[in-house]
Protein backbone atom coordinates (compact mmCIF):
# COMPACT_ATOMS: atom_id res chain seq x y z
CA UNK A 1 0.00 0.00 0.00
CA UNK A 2 1.18 3.51 -0.74
CA UNK A 3 2.02 5.97 2.00
CA UNK A 4 -1.04 7.82 3.30
CA UNK A 5 0.28 11.21 2.15
CA UNK A 6 0.80 9.94 -1.41
CA UNK A 7 -2.65 8.36 -1.41
CA UNK A 8 -4.24 11.57 -0.12
CA UNK A 9 -2.48 13.59 -2.80
CA UNK A 10 -3.69 11.18 -5.46
CA UNK A 11 -7.25 11.46 -4.15
CA UNK A 12 -7.04 15.26 -4.22
CA UNK A 13 -5.99 15.13 -7.85
CA UNK A 14 -8.82 12.74 -8.66
CA UNK A 15 -11.35 15.06 -6.97
CA UNK A 16 -10.06 18.02 -8.97
CA UNK A 17 -10.36 16.04 -12.20
CA UNK A 18 -13.90 14.91 -11.34
CA UNK A 19 -14.89 18.47 -10.55
CA UNK A 20 -13.59 19.64 -13.92
CA UNK A 21 -15.48 16.90 -15.74
CA UNK A 22 -18.72 17.56 -13.84
CA UNK A 23 -18.46 21.28 -14.59
CA UNK A 24 -17.96 20.62 -18.30
CA UNK A 25 -21.07 18.43 -18.43
CA UNK A 26 -23.09 20.96 -16.43
CA UNK A 27 -22.04 23.69 -18.86
CA UNK A 28 -23.22 21.54 -21.77
CA UNK A 29 -26.59 20.97 -20.11
CA UNK A 30 -26.92 24.68 -19.35
CA UNK A 31 -26.17 25.46 -22.99
CA UNK A 32 -28.82 22.96 -24.11
CA UNK A 33 -31.36 24.60 -21.78
CA UNK A 34 -31.52 21.58 -19.51
CA UNK A 35 -31.29 23.85 -16.51
CA UNK A 36 -32.56 21.38 -13.92
CA UNK A 37 -29.83 18.88 -14.77
CA UNK A 38 -27.24 21.65 -14.94
CA UNK A 39 -28.30 22.94 -11.52
CA UNK A 40 -27.96 19.47 -10.01
CA UNK A 41 -24.51 19.05 -11.52
CA UNK A 42 -23.43 22.49 -10.31
CA UNK A 43 -24.52 21.40 -6.81
CA UNK A 44 -22.33 18.32 -7.19
CA UNK A 45 -19.51 20.60 -8.36
CA UNK A 46 -19.85 22.72 -5.21
CA UNK A 47 -19.85 19.63 -3.00
CA UNK A 48 -16.73 18.30 -4.71
CA UNK A 49 -15.02 21.68 -4.38
CA UNK A 50 -15.81 21.64 -0.67
CA UNK A 51 -14.44 18.12 -0.36
CA UNK A 52 -11.31 19.19 -2.22
CA UNK A 53 -10.77 22.09 0.19
CA UNK A 54 -11.24 19.87 3.25
CA UNK A 55 -8.92 17.24 1.83
CA UNK A 56 -6.31 19.94 1.15
CA UNK A 57 -6.49 20.91 4.83
CA UNK A 58 -5.94 17.28 5.82
CA UNK A 59 -2.97 17.00 3.46
CA UNK A 60 -1.50 20.24 4.82
CA UNK A 61 -1.92 19.08 8.42
CA UNK A 62 -0.39 15.71 7.55
CA UNK A 63 2.65 17.39 6.01
CA UNK A 64 3.10 19.56 9.10
CA UNK A 65 2.84 16.49 11.28
CA UNK A 66 -0.31 17.64 13.08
Amino acid sequence: MTAPSAELSSLATALEELTTRITAIADLYAGDRRDELAADLYAVERALAGATRRLAKVIDADRRGS
